[in-house]
């Protein structure tokens, strides 16, 4: 007989980098769709006008020649990322966009060296949720869900700027996080570890070595960008049926941008979600929805879903 598997040990908070200060210098790498050079040149700009010292790395406008959807050759992508972390000199790196591709240059990254270079400010979401996973697994690191330089919502919306230059230069400014539309789909309030990011990639990351096993004690993130209803329950039933979420904590859910109708998508976060007897609220604020907040992952908070808030214990960097 197989033996019974041992108890799952909750989520335990991660070492949290050293928030950023006047000077501090700022990658910003393509590690997963390509970007135009219009909206890096911007989102650079924005960087610098914040006191940093943004540049590019060398790939970052790459695109790939026979896949286009992709940022560039996947060993120049992971070289992008792996040299910036590994640069003394480099405070943070931050994602261009998203798109596709992240997942790619995971395995091709040394993590030994990496791990050797210390922690650093990480930020990205939607692919880079497959980043987020790894720093959390290999490197014990926690991270922040914020948006990409050379992504609209960076550029185009001032409420979502704020939100990143906040977290990355005044985090303990930051504590609460809210939404005026956040509301509880499920009542309560429930302490834990923030986790998560984009559902479609958390479950392209089951089985994976950077699939975890259990979120046991996590506070679970979830957003996504058009995926139809019923491929958001296929998802989420697919977590359900891994056992991600047994033990959550609790849930807070972000946008649902071009996922059709938004009663069609409560109807199945609540039929997939409300069964599992912890809080879950709705409508945070956060995603690839406008505009969006930047969320810590890897730190204790405590989740007020009736008071429709996201209350993190700590700052979100040092």
């Amino acid at each position: 007989m197989v033996p019974a598997p041992g108890p799952v040990a909750p989520l335990v908070p991660l070492t949290r980098p050293e928030r950023l200060r006047p000077g501090a210098r700022v990658a910003v790498v393509s590690p997963s769709g390509p970007v135009r050079e219009e909206r890096l040149a911007a989102g650079l700009a924005v960087l610098r006008g914040w006191g940093l010292d943004a540049v590019a790395l060398p790939h970052a406008l790459d695109r790939h020649p026979g896949a286009r959807y992709l940022a560039g050759a996947d060993e120049d992508r992971a070289r992008d990322l792996q040299a910036a972390w590994c640069d003394p000199d480099v405070d943070a790196v931050v994602c261009a966009r998203g798109g596709y591709g992240a997942q790619r240059v995971v395995d091709l990254l040394d993590w030994d060296a990496m791990r050797a270079a210390g922690p650093k400010v990480f930020v990205g979401f939607s692919d880079a949720t497959a980043l987020h996973e790894a720093f959390a697994l290999r490197m014990g690191l926690a991270t922040l869900h914020g948006p990409m330089a050379g992504a609209a919502g960076f550029l185009e919306e001032a409420a979502t700027r704020a939100s990143l230059r906040v977290a990355l230069t005044e985090p303990e400014a930051a504590r609460v996080l809210g939404s005026p539309t956040a509301r509880p789909l499920v009542p309560g309030r429930a302490r834990g570890v923030t986790v998560g990011g984009c559902l479609s990639l958390l479950a392209s990351n089951l089985g994976t070595p950077d699939g975890r096993a259990s979120l046991r004690g996590g506070l679970l993130l979830l957003e996504d960008v058009g995926e139809e209803p019923y491929r958001i329950d296929r998802m989420l039933t697919q977590l359900l049926r891994a056992g991600l979420l047994d033990g959550l904590a609790g849930v807070a859910l972000g946008s649902w941008a071009e996922c059709g109708p938004y009663g069609e998508v409560r109807a199945v976060l609540r039929d997939r979600l409300g069964g599992l007897g912890v809080p879950v609220v709705e409508e945070l604020g956060f995603g690839h929805g406008a505009p969006a907040l930047t969320v810590p992952l890897g730190v204790p908070a405590v989740l007020d879903a009736d008071a429709g808030t996201l209350t993190v214990e700590v700052p979100a960097l040092r």
